[in-house]
């Protein structure tokens, strides 16, 4: 896609605070324009450094890294077991129950309706998980679909539907080094597994719900679910947490996957304006920027 002047005289992009030098030779021919390239920065902010783990740890007061090293195996086997359910029953929806004509209730009726079965997670413990996990996730999906459609998405296609599904794999890596790019990494692995089973919805619909792309697409999402379902499940093992901590804790894995979903569907509305190298070109600066500050952090 060729170089628009008039976008790139309309991007002053040394005023804008969040630029260090290095990278204002890449703005300065950016097709973005200025609230664009804000919207992609709030993006990458959320999908590189806004970890569930950092905040968790900060409600809590202890470290959830310290809480998972305690967590018996036998816990993290039932973790796995709960998310690929919640993850199978979360995909039917996406796939064959979401009724895209119906208006979206609003965000902040999912997060009162998560908080709630939060508020019963928190109060009887892991024994509650298979059935809270299931409800928390369909929840989920309905809200990041509304976010889906304001940001432009077709939700008849099979595809749009499955992108608001990749959310769930989305979003730091606590465990991995400081300042890793995981967004583009994760579509990438995901997406095989995304369109293999897009077609298999779009060819045999109720009939390839149990295919093999669709169980390797849950296995694919699964594994970095999973992940963020063990912080939650730590915090909430915190002896102070309780039920109305375990609500807070449900709130805050809500507006995890919210934020999660409002900057994955303003990547794809950039990409469908702007082509997928652009905003690539331009999120992998911004990326850039984040690790830096993210090293820094550490090191001070």
């Amino acid at each position: 896609m060729g170089r628009s002047s008039d976008s790139a005289s309309s991007t002053p992009s040394v005023t804008l605070p969040f630029y260090p030098a290095k990278i204002l030779a890449t703005m300065s021919n950016t097709t973005l324009s200025l609230a664009e390239q804000r919207d992609l920065w709030r993006a990458v902010n959320a999908l590189e450094r806004e970890s569930l783990v950092a905040r968790l740890s900060e409600m809590t007061g202890e470290p959830i890294t310290q809480v998972l090293r305690r967590m018996p195996k036998a816990v993290s086997r039932q973790i796995h077991r709960v998310v690929q359910s919640a993850l199978k029953q979360a995909l039917e929806v996406a796939l064959y129950k979401m009724d895209t004509r119906l208006p979206e209730p609003g965000a902040g009726l999912f997060k009162v309706m998560s908080g709630i079965t939060g508020g019963v997670s928190g109060f009887f413990g892991m024994a509650t998980l298979a059935v809270e996990l299931p409800v928390s996730t369909t929840l989920m999906l309905r809200s990041i679909a509304g976010i889906a459609r304001k940001q432009g998405e077709d939700l008849k296609s099979p595809a749009a539907r499955l992108a608001c599904l990749e959310v769930f794999a989305l979003g730091p890596n606590s465990r991995g080094p400081v300042g890793e790019t995981t967004y583009y990494a994760t579509r990438a692995f995901l997406a095989k597994a995304v369109s293999e089973a897009a077609q298999l919805a779009a060819e045999r619909g109720l009939a390839g719900r149990s295919g093999p792309a669709i169980m390797d697409l849950i296995g694919a999402i699964g594994s970095r679910f999973g992940l963020v379902v063990s912080d939650k499940v730590a915090a909430g093992a915190i002896p102070v947490i309780g039920a109305i901590g375990g609500a807070a804790v449900n709130l805050a894995f809500m507006e995890h996957f919210q934020r999660l979903a409002q900057a994955h569907f303003s990547v794809r509305r950039l990409e469908r304006k702007h082509g997928t190298e652009e905003v690539r070109r331009v999120y992998d600066a911004y990326t850039q920027v984040v690790k830096d500050r993210a090293l820094r952090s550490k090191a001070g």
